[in-house]
C-alpha cells in the first residue's frame, strides 16, 4: 500500500482551484458498481450521493464523479483537502447546531463529532415528526459520508471468469495490479486498472447498465418541461394552435421515452414513488387530452392537459427537497408486476384526469371574476369539466377496486380503513357526489366550477397528504420525506382563489351573433 501510495503521489495533478485530483477524471463516469441493490454507472450514483451529501450537482468546480472519487481516496491514505458542506433547512436543527439564521451550511467532519447527539435527536427528539425526520436525513448523511470517505462505498466488478465478486476501492486497487498495469502502460497505472474493470464487467455481462447513464445525460424532464411551457405559451398568448399540436405531440413524446427509459432500468412499472407518480400523471394527462381534444373537437381539452402538465414537470424538475429520481429496488409487497401495472397505473391516471378538471374550473373562476367569462362560454367549459369529472372518477372506482383484489392477494383482507384507501374512498364519494349533482341540476354552474376546485384538495390530501403529513399505515412503502410545506401552500392558494372568486358568479352575456 504504501508503494501504492508513493505512485500516486508522483502522478498528482491539480484542478482549476489547485485541488489534487490523481486519476479522478472524466472517463470513470461509465464505470459498472453496484449500489443500492443495482448495478449502475459510477456518474448515477455519484450525482446521487452529491446530491444528498451538499444538495448540488457539483462541489466547487468538481464535478460529482471528481468529488465523489476523492472523497473515496480518503480510505487509501491519501491527502486530500475536499471539504464537503451539508445542507441544513429545519430551523430547529440550525438551532440544535448552533448555526446563526443566515448560515444553512455546515463541513460534515463538524457533524461526525456531534454524531451520537444527532442520532439521539433522529430517535428521541422533540416531538414534532419533521424535526425528527430532518435529523434522521441528517444522520443517514453522515454515515454515507463516512462509507465513501472510508472507500468502501465504491465497489468495483471484480471479474474471475464467470464468477463476479463487488469489491470496495481498497480492496480492488491493489498494489499488483498497479505495478503490473505501470509496467504496461508508462505514466498513469490507475485508470487503466480501474477501466479494465469495466471492460472485464461488459465482456461477460454486458453493458445494459449503461442505459441509465445515458438517460441521466439525456435531461430529459427539463426538455419535455421546455416544450409543455413553449406549447402552452404558443397556445394562449400567440393562439397559434398548430404550433401548440406540435410542441405538444413533441412533449408527449419525450416525455413517453423518459417513462420507457425507467421501466428498461428498473424492470418495473413507474409509479413506485412520489416522483414516478408525478411524472406519471402529468404525462396520461397531457396524453388523454390530446385524445379527447381530437375526438371532441375542442381545444379546451389540450390547454387543461398542458397547463397540468407544466405544473407536475416543474415539480420534478425543481421540487428536489421532496421528489427524487433516484430508481430504488422494490419493497417485496410491490414485486408483483401485474397488480403494480393496473391498480397504481389506473389511480394516478384517475388523479391525471380529475387534476384537468381542477386547471379548468380555476381557470373559469378566475376569468369569471376578472369580468372575461359569458354564459355560453360557461357552459361549454362546464360540460368539458364533466367529461373529465367522469373519466377521473371511473378510473379511480376501478383502482380502488383493483387494490382491494391485490390487497386480499397480498394481505389476507379487502378492506381495512388503511389511511390511503380511507381517503381514496372519500375522493370517491365526493366526486361521486359532485357527478350526481351536476346531472341532477343540483349543482348550477356558478357552483359547480367552486366544487369542482375545491375537491381536487381531496385528491391532494390522498395522493401528497398521507405521505407527507399522516405518514402512517400499510403504504409505508410510499412515503416520502418533506412537501409538509408544498401541500400547505397548495391548501393556501386554492381557498384564496375560492374565497376571491366567491362572490362572482355572475357572468357576462353571450354577445349577439
Amino acid at each position: 500500500m504504501k508503494t501504492l501510495i508513493l505512485i500516486l503521489l508522483s502522478l498528482l495533478t491539480l484542478s482549476a482551484h489547485g485541488m489534487e485530483t490523481y486519476f479522478c477524471k472524466k472517463e470513470l463516469e461509465t464505470l459498472p458498481i453496484q449500489q443500492g441493490g443495482r448495478i449502475k454507472p459510477l456518474y448515477v450514483h455519484a450525482s446521487e450521493a452529491m446530491k444528498a451529501l451538499t444538495g448540488k450537482a457539483k462541489v466547487d468546480d468538481l464535478s460529482a464523479v471528481e468529488a465523489y472519487c476523492l472523497l473515496s481516496l480518503n480510505g487509501m491514505g491519501l491527502p486530500v483537502s475536499l471539504k464537503l458542506m451539508a445542507r441544513i433547512d429545519h430551523v430547529d436543527a440550525m438551532k440544535f447546531l448552533g448555526l446563526p439564521n443566515d448560515t444553512h451550511e455546515i463541513d460534515y467532519e463538524t457533524l461526525i463529532t456531534k454524531e451520537d447527539e444527532i442520532r439521539n435527536e433522529a430517535r428521541m427528539g422533540k416531538g414534532n415528526d419533521s424535526y425528527k425526520k430532518a435529523m434522521g436525513k441528517l444522520f443517514d448523511n453522515i454515515f454515507l459520508y463516512k462509507e465513501i470517505k472510508s472507500g468502501n462505498n465504491w465497489l468495483f466488478a471484480d471479474v474471475q471468469g464467470t464468477s463476479l465478486n463487488w469489491s470496495p476501492l481498497t480492496a480492488f486497487l491493489t498494489e499488483d495490479k498497479v505495478v503490473a498495469q505501470k509496467a504496461v502502460t508508462p505514466g498513469d497505472p490507475f485508470l487503466p486498472v480501474l477501466l479494465k474493470s469495466k471492460a472485464d464487467y461488459t465482456a461477460a455481462f454486458g453493458d445494459k447498465y449503461m442505459v441509465e447513464y445515458w438517460y441521466a445525460k439525456a435531461g430529459l424532464a427539463s426538455v419535455a418541461m421546455l416544450l409543455s411551457i413553449l406549447a402552452l405559451a404558443s397556445m394562449v398568448l400567440f393562439k397559434n394552435f398548430k404550433i401548440t399540436l406540435g410542441l405538444a405531440g413533441l412533449s408527449i413524446i419525450t416525455q413517453i421515452t423518459l417513462i420507457t427509459f425507467r421501466v428498461i432500468i428498473s424492470g418495473r412499472a413507474p409509479i413506485t414513488n412520489m416522483y414516478e407518480t408525478v411524472l406519471f400523471s402529468g404525462s396520461g394527462a397531457l396524453l388523454l387530452g390530446l385524445v379527447l381534444g381530437h375526438f371532441k373537437n375542442e381545444k379546451v381539452f389540450v390547454y387543461m392537459g398542458l397547463a397540468y402538465n407544466v405544473c407536475t414537470l416543474m415539480m420534478i424538475n425543481f421540487a428536489n427537497g421532496m421528489l427524487t429520481a433516484t430508481i430504488s429496488p422494490l419493497v417485496p409487497v410491490l414485486r408483483d408486476n401485474f397488480w403494480l401495472s393496473t391498480h397504481v397505473t389506473t389511480i394516478i391516471l384517475s388523479y391525471g384526469a380529475l387534476a384537468l378538471s381542477w386547471i379548468l374550473a380555476n381557470t373559469v373562476l378566475i376569468k369569471r371574476r376578472l369580468g372575461k367569462m359569458d354564459k355560453k362560454e360557461e357552459n361549454t367549459n362546464a360540460d368539458i369539466i364533466y367529461t373529465t369529472l367522469k373519466w377521473g372518477t371511473t378510473m379511480l372506482a376501478a383502482g380502488i377496486i383493483l387494490g382491494g383484489v391485490w390487497a386480499d392477494y397480498s394481505w389476507g383482507r379487502f378492506w381495512g380503513w388503511d389511511p390511503k384507501e380511507t381517503w381514496s374512498l372519500i375522493v370517491l364519494c365526493l366526486y361521486t357526489a359532485i357527478l350526481h349533482g351536476r346531472y341532477t341540476s343540483w349543482i348550477k354552474n356558478d357552483r359547480f366550477m367552486t366544487v369542482t376546485a375545491a375537491a381536487f384538495l381531496s385528491v391532494m390530501m390522498a395522493w401528497f397528504g398521507v405521505n407527507y403529513i399522516l405518514a402512517s399505515g400499510l403504504h409505508s412503502y410510499g412515503f416520502s420525506e418533506g412537501g409538509a410545506v408544498f401541500l400547505g401552500s397548495f391548501f393556501l392558494v386554492q381557498i384564496i382563489i375560492l374565497v376571491i372568486t366567491k362572490n362572482s358568479s355572475k357572468t357576462k352575456e353571450a354577445e349577439p351573433a
